[in-house]
Order: C-alpha cells, then sequence, then structure tokens
C-alpha cells in the first residue's frame, strides 16, 4: 500500500470520528430513547397478556358452557320439563286494595305477605299478619318420572300483573305451564285463589288428579297481653256436612280428618287467615304448636289435597279470606246462598254453644249494633245495655228478692223450729218441720234460685260476647286505653313465681272495682238470704273468697268485660236496697201468716220432698236403734 493511500485512510477515519463526535446524543435524547424502548416493550407485553387472557377467558367460558349444559342436562333428567324453573330471581309482587296490601313470591308462586290497611298492632306498628319467614304454602308436584317436586322450589313468573289481579305461571317446557291466578276484589278482604293445568300431559304423572299441599303459617302476637290473646288462638275447621269444631286454645294439639273440609282458618283472637276450597279439602292433617318465640303465639301446620284436572277442563277453585273476626262481615258472606253451600266462617266467633249462642246471635249483637250506631263512646254502649239487660231480667231479681224476704221473716220461727229440735240427730225432724213451714206459709228456698238460675244463661253469653267484640279493640274508656284488654294502673317486668303466672304483671283498676263491688254485694246477698238455719262450716268465708278469686281470675281479662260485671254487679246493690225499702216485710209476713190458715194444697215436688224425708227418718232411727 503507498503513502497516498495510507494518507487517504487516515483522513477518511479522522472524518468517521470527527462526525460520531459531532453527532453524538445528548443525556435528554438518551433518556427519550430509553422511554420510547421501554414504551414499546409494555405495549408488547399488554398485547400478549390480552392474547393470553382470550386465550385462558375462550377456554374457560368453553368449560362453563359445558358445565351449564351439563347441569342442565342433569336438571332435565331429575325435573323433566321444569328444569329451568329451578333457576330464577327471588322476588315480589304486590296487589292492593282498600283494605289489603299483599305480596306474592316468584320462588313458590304462593302469598307471603299480608298486611291489613285499616288495623294497627297494640303498639300502632302496621299491622302485618303474616310475612314470608312466617308463613309458606306448596304444592306437591308428581312428575311422570314419579319423581316429586315442591313448588316452592321452583321460579315462577308473572304475567297478566294488573294493580288487583295476578298470574304467576311455572313454565313446564313445551309450552305447558301451571298457572297461580290471584284476583283482588275492591274493598274486600278475600282473595280468588285459581290453579290451572296447561299442556301438563307427559310433565306431571297421568294418574294426577289432586295435588297435595302443604300449608304453614306463625300466628303473631298483635294484641297486649299474651297469655289472653293465646287463649283464642287455635285452628278453625269446617266440614263439608256442616260441622264446625277447633283445636285446643290452651295445649299442643292436632286432628286427623276422616272427612272433607270446606275450609281452614288459622285465628287469631281478632284476626284470621282462612282458605277456603269450593270442592273441599281431602284428608286434612292439622296440627298446632304452642310456641315461647318472642311475638308468636302458636305455629300452625295444615297437611291436606285439593281435586286437580290434569287436562285443564276444570281449574281448582279456592280463596283466601284475610281479614277480621268481625261476626257481620264474616255472616254477611252467607246472604243470598242456599243454605247447603254457605261458608258459615262467622263460626270462628266464640260466642258460646247451643243456646248462649243464640242468646248472643239474636239478642246481645242486635241491641249492640244498634246503639254503637247512636253513640260512638263504647263504655257509654256497654253502660247502656247492661241497664237494658238488668231491666229485662228485673222481673226475675224482683221475685229472686221477695223469695228472699220470705226466707228472711220466716226466720224467727224457724230459729223457734232449731231450738226445739236441737243437735244432729235431730236434724230430719227439724228439717220436716221447717219445710212444713215453707209450704204453709207458700215460702219455697228454691223459688229464689231459680230466677237467678234463668239469669245465668245471659249473664254467660255476655262472658263469651265481649272478649270477642272486635269492635271493643283499641276503644278507650276513662283510664282504659283498649276495652279489649286490660286496664292496667300499676305494672311491673320483673317474674314473680305463681303471681305473673295467674295475676299478671300488672293490676287493673276495673277488676279492683269489680272485686270491691262484688264484697259489697256478698254482704248484702248473705244478709237478705240468712233463713236461720245451719250454714256449713266455713261457707260464709268462703262466700268472701269469691271476689278475691275474681280477681285474680279477671285482673288478666279485658277491661270492657270487667266493666260489664262491674257495672252490673252495682246496679244489682243499687236494686237491692231500693227493694228493701220499698217493700214492706211486715205486710209481706202478715201476707205469709194468712197463708198458714188457708188449705194449701201440696205440690207434687213438695210431696216427693217430704216422702225422701220420711224414709230418710226412717232409716236413721233403724241405726240409731241397731246402735242401742
Amino acid at each position: 500500500m503507498d503513502k497516498n493511500t495510507i494518507t487517504g485512510f487516515v483522513l477518511i477515519g479522522l472524518l468517521l470520528f470527527a462526525f460520531s463526535w459531532f453527532n453524538q446524543p445528548s443525556a435528554e435524547h438518551i433518556e427519550a430513547q430509553r422511554r420510547y424502548q421501554d414504551s414499546l416493550y409494555q405495549l408488547e407485553v399488554a398485547a400478549n397478556q390480552a392474547i393470553e387472557a382470550s386465550r385462558v377467558a375462550n377456554s374457560l367460558s368453553t368449560i362453563v358452557e359445558s358445565a351449564d349444559s351439563t347441569k342442565m342436562a342433569q336438571l332435565q333428567q331429575t325435573y323433566g320439563g321444569f328444569a329451568e324453573a329451578m333457576t330464577g330471581l327471588n322476588e315480589s309482587v304486590t296487589l292492593e286494595n282498600d283494605v289489603l296490601e299483599l305480596k306474592f313470591n316468584t320462588k313458590g308462586g304462593t302469598l307471603v305477605y299480608a298486611r291489613l290497611k285499616d288495623y294497627a298492632t297494640h303498639d300502632s306498628s302496621p299491622l302485618v299478619l303474616f310475612d314470608e319467614t312466617q308463613a309458606s304454602l306448596s304444592f306437591d308436584l308428581v312428575t311422570v318420572t314419579n319423581r316429586v317436586i315442591s313448588t316452592s322450589d321452583l321460579f315462577f313468573t308473572p304475567v297478566d300483573f294488573t294493580s288487583n289481579s295476578l298470574t304467576m305461571r311455572l313454565n313446564a317446557g313445551d309450552g305447558g305451564s301451571l298457572d297461580f291466578v290471584y284476583a283482588l276484589a275492591p274493598d274486600d278482604y278475600r282473595v280468588q285463589f285459581t290453579i290451572k293445568s296447561n299442556g301438563l300431559n307427559g310433565v306431571l304423572a297421568p294418574n294426577t288428579n289432586a295435588l297435595d299441599f302443604t300449608w304453614r303459617q306463625s300466628a303473631r302476637q298483635l294484641e297486649k297481653g299474651r297469655k289472653y290473646e293465646d287463649q283464642y288462638t287455635t285452628i278453625y275447621y269446617k266440614l263439608l256436612s256442616g260441622k264446625v269444631d277447633y283445636l285446643s286454645e290452651t295445649s299442643n294439639d292436632s286432628e286427623n280428618l276422616n272427612d272433607r273440609a270446606r275450609w281452614i282458618a288459622y285465628k287469631n283472637k281478632f284476626f284470621s287467615t282462612i282458605l277456603i276450597a269450593d270442592n273441599g279439602f281431602e284428608s286434612a292433617n292439622m296440627e298446632s304448636v304452642m310456641t315461647t318465640e318472642t311475638n308468636v303465639l302458636k305455629n300452625f301446620k295444615a297437611v291436606a289435597s285439593v281435586p286437580f284436572d290434569l287436562r285443564g277442563n276444570e281449574p281448582t277453585t279456592m280463596q283466601y279470606f284475610i281479614g277480621p273476626n268481625r261476626y257481620n262481615l264474616l255472616n254477611s258472606y252467607n246472604h243470598g246462598v242456599a243454605s247447603a253451600d254457605q261458608l258459615n266462617l262467622e263460626r270462628i266467633v266464640p260466642l258460646g254453644v247451643s243456646v248462649l249462642r243464640w242468646i248472643n246471635k239474636f239478642f246481645v249483637i242486635p241491641i249492640f249494633d244498634f246503639l254503637g250506631g247512636i253513640f260512638s263512646s263504647y263504655g257509654l254502649i256497654i253502660f247502656l245495655l247492661t241497664l237494658i239487660v238488668k231491666l229485662i231480667l228485673l222481673p226475675l231479681t224482683y221475685k229472686s228478692y221477695i223469695s228472699s224476704a220470705k226466707m228472711r221473716v220466716l226466720r224467727p220461727q224457724v230459729e223457734v223450729i232449731n231450738a226445739k229440735y236441737p243437735g244432729q240427730d235431730q236434724a230430719m225432724e227439724r228439717q220436716r218441720e221447717t219445710m212444713e213451714l215453707y209450704s204453709k206459709a207458700g215460702a219455697s228456698p228454691l223459688s229464689g234460685c231459680i230466677p237467678m238460675l234463668l239469669q245465668m244463661p245471659i249473664l254467660i253469653a255476655l262472658f263469651m260476647f265481649f272478649p270477642s267484640a272486635i269492635e271493643l279493640r283499641q276503644e278507650s274508656f276513662l283510664w282504659a286505653t283498649d276495652l279489649s284488654s286490660y286496664d292496667a294502673i300499676v305494672s311491673w317486668d320483673m317474674h314473680i313465681p305463681v303471681i305473673s303466672t295467674y295475676f299478671g304483671n300488672h293490676i287493673s283498676l276495673f277488676c279492683l272495682l269489680m272485686a270491691a263491688t262484688n264484697v259489697v254485694y256478698t254482704k248484702f246477698n248473705m244478709d237478705a238470704t240468712n233463713t236461720g238455719q245451719q250454714q256449713m262450716p266455713g261457707m260464709k268465708a268462703m262466700m268472701y273468697m269469691m271476689p278475691i278469686m275474681m280477681l285474680v281470675f279477671f285482673n288478666q281479662y279485658a277491661s270492657g268485660l270487667v266493666y260489664y260485671y262491674f257495672i252490673s254487679t252495682l246496679i244489682t246493690v243499687l236494686q237491692t236496697l231500693l227493694l228493701r225499702y220499698t217493700i214492706n216485710e211486715e205486710k209481706l209476713l202478715a201476707k205469709l201468716e194468712e197463708n198458714k190458715k188457708k188449705p194449701r194444697k201440696k205440690s207434687s215436688f213438695m210431696k216427693r220432698l217430704e216422702e225422701a224425708q220420711r224414709i230418710a227418718q226412717e232409716e236413721q232411727a233403724r241405726k240409731q236403734k241397731g246402735n242401742k
């Protein structure tokens, strides 16, 4: 290589070095370049992750679709046409009218909530008769593969929904369905409930002609006194034969019906849920179980069946009654209905049996309703009702008092007889001569008892009526804030053995007044009926114990009932005083002495009584002779 060539390479090298030196990047340019390269790398990583995520997602989707397909295949195999109804959303649908708010769940398709708009609980809360935690109605469906499916496990779809009607549809596949149809009329406590079959042939067992169901509901505490309310809470039912009966209110009870039942009622003291079947329930098995749950009185359960047309030609028709136990309201559903078809729902109002119910139905309730249409104060209505009853019974009261007065004016003569035949060994002679005195004078110990016995049906009928009268519920009078519950003037929370159980944790003022008035009445009555004859030992003390026993017994009862007894007893005392000062006992005695002079035909009763005394005397004489 010559000198010129070498020089040329050196110059080229110097030029390249100079170019590189003057064109090298700055620190800022190097940092910017680094950031650029990093960004490119991150984008590449993100793109790769997205591709991987998409691949994984596609794989999972494939797996899920495969799992869902497997699960659906299993559901189809297990539940047949109802497989799709095994999944869904648990939602509620509300029907309302002026008096009721009802909610129905899509899971199960049945009624799970009921609120009565015109009423409140004792603590002014909305009166919810039951909610989804305390009520359920489930029907058993038997598939063609003989598998039993409960409708409570299936999801229904609301269709044809309006403000007062609803159809809950259970999809059965291939166009088949089971419809629960509800219709709520305006201003009515009744809900029409219809079950319709649509194309269920091949879905349900071909021999299906009835649907078994289980109906559960808890009876909530709605009134102030739990123990008192519990005494009127139970299950009522009516057979197609017309008989209305109920389970025990005071203990656990159950009943298996061999006859068909027209309706079954879950009854609280003042409110009820009644399920009515137009064609009756078959093989009903009912159960009432007491509980100590807070705000729950009893748990009710009924297992029965209703007729069901698989082909859908004849729907199964039922209805609910969800409302107050108001006698006139319940009785109104019988109007215009043939006697054999009447529901007789009013029988769930406990008015007594036999003659007692007739007295309440045709005497007490009409007067009570008449006064209620005039006056707004139920305290005044009870007072006026008491006056009317006492006026009607006044002739019997007068006759009873006259009988007592006769015995009282003859008492000195009875005491002479007692002195003539002293001792237990002469008791029969003493009794015979006393009865002979009464017979000649025209007096009889029984004549004072018979009028009192005739009054008893009315008094017992009123005892049944007042606790059942929903009209008194949350009506105030004087210091009583609720005439259907006790009127406590003193209360305490501590549980005191025996006292808290039988007397309660309070003292009712009307009950105290009633007890005090009964003490006064007992004193007057014992003075009036003292005939001079020897009484059983302890009888006087027992008579004074009665007001105390009534104080314990009535302390937890409705203040309206206790107020009635207080007013009634007070009026009786006033009547006794009035009769005592208006009847001249000297003239009465003179009349009895005149009766002794008249020939008196003995009644058949007196003849039998004297014959019984004669036989007893002879028997006693034989025993005395044998002892000697």
